[in-house]
């Protein structure tokens, strides 16, 4: 059975050439040296890629191979303008990373709804020769071709944005914990690697209030290196504000089990150890409260020994068990890494990319300048030169 899950596609793209400027000298019965008047030729189609939140997959690109924008019409004759060709919007789910499928660079990401991204931007039309007239030069034989188009074979890779991303082993009872939190029904059986594909769940709060929680497949020994299906969805964790490692509790060694966790999201990215995390002891039904006391002590004096502090909770989702308390202490662990992070994006370290021009068109005021000057930057000045390569189109 095909998988309605899709993460990653490859997808050629190019954008349209600009239209060519038209050469046409004006001869009529009574005006036989009418002069120029050929039109500029259209733009080229862009393409673009835009967030939609109604996607949650890449799925409707899957068979995709190539996306082409519509080419600038040519200019004509008696000032007319060439047609512009239209612009190529993607729709993709927000947190979705885009790569150049040659050089493997990292090329943008959309991560908002309705926010657009120029992929490739199209080609300008070339002038007219009537836009060349002068006293000087009152019939010009020239115009200028139109920009090419721009071409790239990019990578789609889709990580999901989630609040809470679940890691855990097979049947560590993250799918249970998903379904009793929230409205969302992923598969759910006895036997590893139930959970084939990751789903989302919104998980209410008090006051009307939410967070998304991810149930992401479930981790192996050796999943960093290509064992089980790790590999594939650990990217997915990358996204996550913070992280909830699920250990059952009947297992032999708790502190064992979470060590092999960590360890597999360290050799995949150590970045992903810098995120909050969450412990929680599953299956706590299948225990009395006596050995829970004693594996709570337990784990948090091996937690602090290797000098971690992070909450750990006892949960059963089946017996619906400690569920409160464990969207209590993901609300103030979400919370506070909020505050971490609006603490660290201050106004002091915004960096204002036209800062220096602006500086420099105010000193130019000062000085008695053109307050209305406007200053190109270097990619402007070398599309200016591109189109300084004229063509000759006698007619």
């Amino acid at each position: 059975m095909e998988s309605n899950f899709v993460d990653y596609v490859k997808i050629c793209c190019r954008s349209g050439k600009g239209g060519r400027g038209s050469m046409h000298l004006r001869h009529v019965k009574y005006n036989p040296n009418g002069g120029p008047d050929g039109g500029d030729g259209g733009k080229g189609g862009s393409i673009y890629l835009r967030g939609n939140h109604n996607y949650w997959t890449l799925l409707h690109l899957k068979y995709e191979r190539h996306i082409f924008a519509e080419h600038g019409g040519n200019g004509g004759k008696e000032k007319c303008h060439g047609t512009d060709g239209k612009d190529i919007y993607i729709d993709v789910p927000c947190g979705t990373v885009v790569y150049n499928a040659e050089t493997g660079k990292y090329v943008c990401d959309v991560t908002y709804d309705g926010q657009e991204v120029l992929l490739l931007k199209g080609g300008r039309g070339g002038l007219g020769n009537f836009q060349f007239r002068s006293a000087t030069n009152q019939a010009p034989r020239y115009a200028q071709p139109g920009e090419p188009m721009q071409e790239m074979t990019i990578i789609l890779e889709l990580k999901l944005l989630a609040d809470v991303g679940l890691v855990g082993f097979p049947n560590a009872g993250k799918s249970t914990l998903v379904s009793a939190l929230s409205n969302a029904r992923p598969k759910i059986a006895n036997y590893p690697f139930t959970t084939m594909e990751p789903s989302l769940g919104i998980v209410g709060y008090r006051d009307n209030q939410s967070f998304v929680m991810a149930d992401i497949p479930g981790i192996i020994e050796g999943a960093s290196e290509g064992r089980g299906l790790g590999l594939r969805f650990l990217r997915h964790i990358e996204r996550n504000s913070l992280l909830l490692f699920m250990v059952p509790g009947d297992t032999e060694n708790i502190k064992k089990e979470y060590d092999i966790l960590l360890n597999e999201l360290r050799q995949f990215n150590p970045e992903l150890l810098d995120k909050h995390r969450v412990l929680a002891i599953t299956k706590c039904d299948l225990l009395d409260e006596e050995l829970i006391d004693m594996l709570r002590t337990e784990v948090m004096e091996q937690l602090k020994a290797d000098g971690e502090e992070i909450p750990v909770v006892f949960i059963s989702a089946v017996a619906q068990m400690h569920l409160d308390e464990l969207k209590d202490v993901l609300w103030r662990e979400l919370n506070a890494e909020s505050n971490k992070l609006a603490s660290v994006i201050t106004s002091d370290s915004i960096v204002h990319r036209d800062k220096d021009m602006a500086s420099f068109a105010a000193e130019m005021a000062d000085e008695g300048e053109d307050e209305d000057i406007e200053y190109l930057d270097e990619d402007e000045l070398e599309d200016i030169e591109d189109l300084d390569d004229f063509e000759y189109d006698e007619e």
